[in-house]
């Protein structure tokens, strides 16, 4: 029985592609290998099962056949002299799905789609099973400040480079094949599918039409090479909590050739003591004297730039808001800043000695 792809990710069969992609960057992040309670295994069925539903051709694939395979188009329809499939068995038929990293990330083993496609009219086999290397998902803190007004972080991470000695090819000094005696160089195999004569790619090479000879002796045929890396990255003013920046290529590398994966950045802010967000401005409160509120004066003021100098109007009352302009966040892909918004509170007294309470009943007094 094939994995229930939208169980892996945890949504529905009518789930969006954002909210598949949400699905899968969570669920990557808690299980990445890198981490301390990752789990590899459960990280590449996530992964496997993003590569069908990320695709809008192989997710149409998935969802027609089903996760049994055993309802697909073509199987029913009764039996009878008019139907090619009179007293045909879908359910003899063994699908081997195998190891669905090594197939290049075919929603179906690699092979699955060529079958049908030679058995409806769909062409010719692809020869193609090389594949986008793995993306990764990093963390990186940052402080408040630096979303105001941006700034650059070197990041260390263990990923797979290509090996420098074979490119990649995993073969020794990057030439050292010998043509795949299982399809004699074609990259292709036949075989039958119930009444059909069909093509596939070659188990034994994966559609290349060569093997390794002699394996590379630094990276053992793999192709690859995992090591630390240290790469900057510039993290943009107003980038805001949760949102991840993506380095295009900076992940695992791709097998014979392909390209790499992507580098996603998610970015964590410290909470700030002084300071609360919301969208571009910033949020402070501020504390004044009874007298101050009274009245008026001036108060010290701290920003995100330093300190400045606020004028308090005489009367002013508990709760009453200044808008400093252009003391907010920076603007994600756009000119200018947020504001910042400072909502005042007034310091009553506690304790009064017998003089200002004299002063407070005759201010009272005079009130009426």
């Amino acid at each position: 029985m094939a994995k229930d792809y939208y169980k892996v990710l945890g949504v529905e069969r009518n789930a969006t592609d954002q909210e598949v992609k949400r699905a899968f960057r969570k669920l990557a992040h808690e299980h990445h290998p890198d981490k301390t309670n990752g789990n590899a295994d459960k990280f590449k069925e996530i992964n496997e099962a993003y590569q069908v539903l990320s695709n809008k051709e192989k997710r149409q694939q998935y969802d027609q056949f089903g996760s049994t395979f055993e309802n697909a188009g073509g199987f029913g329809g009764g039996t009878g002299a008019g139907n090619p499939f009179s007293g045909f068995d879908p359910s003899n038929i063994n699908f081997d799905f195998g190891d669905f990293s090594a197939r290049g990330g075919s929603a179906f083993g690699g092979d699955f789609g060529d079958i049908f496609g030679q058995m409806f009219g769909g062409g010719q086999p692809s020869r193609s099973h090389n594949r986008k290397g793995a993306d990764i998902q990093v963390d990186l803190e940052i402080s408040l400040a630096e979303t105001v007004f941006g700034t650059s972080e070197l990041i260390s991470l263990r990923k797979e480079n290509t090996c420098p000695y074979c490119q990649g090819s995993g073969a020794k000094d990057g030439s050292a094949y010998q043509t795949c005696g299982t399809c004699k160089g074609s990259g292709q195999v036949a075989s039958n599918f119930g009444p059909f004569r069909t093509q596939s790619l070659c188990p034994e090479c994966q559609g290349q039409g060569k093997i390794i000879k002699e394996k590379c002796g630094y990276c053992h045929g793999q192709g690859a090479i995992l090591e630390t890396t240290d790469l900057r990255v510039e993290i943009p003013a107003g980038i805001d909590d949760g949102q991840s920046i993506r380095l295009s290529g900076q992940g695992n590398s791709g097998r014979h050739g392909s390209r790499a994966g992507d580098l996603y950045v998610q970015v964590h802010v410290r909470p700030d003591h002084y300071f609360a967000r919301e969208g571009h401005d910033l949020l402070s409160e501020q504390k004044i004297s009874f007298t101050m509120a009274a009245l008026g004066g001036e108060t010290t003021i701290k920003t995100i730039d330093g300190q400045v100098r606020l004028k308090i109007p005489a009367g002013t009352q508990p709760g009453k808001k200044f808008i400093l302009r252009g003391q907010g966040v920076g603007k994600l892909r756009s000119k200018g800043r947020g504001d910042q918004i400072v909502t005042i509170q007034v310091d009553v007294p506690i304790r009064l000695n017998k003089k200002q309470k004299k002063l407070l009943e005759e201010l009272e007094k005079e009130s009426y």
